[in-house]
Parts: C-alpha cells; structure tokens; sequence
C-alpha cells in the first residue's frame, strides 16, 4: 500500500474492513474509529511490539481501566498519555503512519 497520511487513513474508515496492509497498530486503531474496542482490542494484541502494546493501553484508557492502561504504557516504555483520547489517537496515527 502506498504511504498514507492521517486525512487518508481517516478516510480509509469509511471501508468496510479494515486494509489489510495496515499494520496490526494501525488495524486497530481503525477499528476503534469505527467504534468496534473489542476488534481493536484484538488487533493490538495480534503483535507483542511496541506499537501493539502502545495502542493496547490506548484502549484500555478509552474504556476508563486506568490501572491497566498504565501497566500497558509501562510495557512499552511510554509515559502515560495526558491528552484528550482523540488527541492521543491522532499521535499514534500519525506515529505509525511515519508522520512527524
């Protein structure tokens, strides 16, 4: 797939299914704009990487479990995130999609 960047990831949601060209990180967050937590629970899951582990605490901030989402920003390393859920779902789009 040709690089994206945030404005055609975010029109790649009005798919169906997600591409499957997108990483897993990726794949999960575009389920979770389609308002599906459970598939982008499971697509976070599918790799044990940082991006995967990234995203995982992403989700489990957006469903309110603080606590984990905080085990899951430690396992990679990052700081817990302070911006609104659609700010911090912006910056990991951008970061996986290769964009500053």
């Amino acid at each position: 797939m040709e690089k994206l960047d945030l404005q055609a990831f975010r029109d790649l949601i009005a798919k169906s299914q997600p591409p499957a060209s997108l990483t897993p990180a990726l794949q999960a967050l575009w389920w979770d704009a389609k308002g599906d937590w459970d598939k982008a629970h499971e697509s976070a899951q599918l790799r044990d990487d940082a991006a995967g582990m990234r995203v995982h605490a992403y989700l489990h901030r957006k469903e309110g479990d603080q606590s984990n989402a905080e085990y899951w920003y430690r396992r990679c390393d990052a700081t817990p995130s302070t911006l609104t859920l659609e700010e911090e779902w912006q910056e990991l789009a951008r970061a996986f999609l290769g964009q500053s």
